[in-house]
């Protein structure tokens, strides 16, 4: 199970990353950027049968399938943001981490604006 690998890159990271604290504290954004490289390819992994899966329901049915793919996109966007701010704040630089997960909102309402909008146009239609 590709959990089990996860936690594993995950906690043997931690210990490493305890031990070399003590020594030299500045391998440690070092090892946690590898760490967190190696967890990202297994979850992109994963995140591609995810994406066929709704690629294909999008087909057998009526959903736009542009709204299949901004939606994609947008859960693509937060979870690389996300992954960048805390590399950030392991590295002790919380303002650019604040202004990387600014950014990451800010691109995902900019996304959001047709799905928005057409929302609003099937609203629009359905009131008398």
């Amino acid at each position: 199970m590709d959990i089990i690998k996860i936690i594993g890159i995950g906690l043997i990271s931690l210990i490493v990353i305890i031990i070399i604290k003590q020594y030299r504290p500045e391998f440690a954004v070092y090892v946690s950027l590898i760490a967190g490289a190696l967890i990202l390819v297994l979850v992109l992994d994963k995140m591609s049968g995810v994406i066929n899966l709704l690629t294909n329901l999008a087909n057998k049915t009526s959903i736009n399938k542009d709204f299949i793919f901004l939606l994609i996109k947008i859960t693509g966007i937060a979870f690389l943001t996300e992954f960048a701010v805390s590399i950030c704040k392991d590295a002790g630089e919380s303002a650019i981490a604040t202004k990387i997960d600014m950014g990451g909102k800010v691109m995902i309402i900019a996304i959001s604006i047709p799905i928005i909008s057409s929302l609003l146009e099937t609203i629009i239609k359905v009131l008398p």
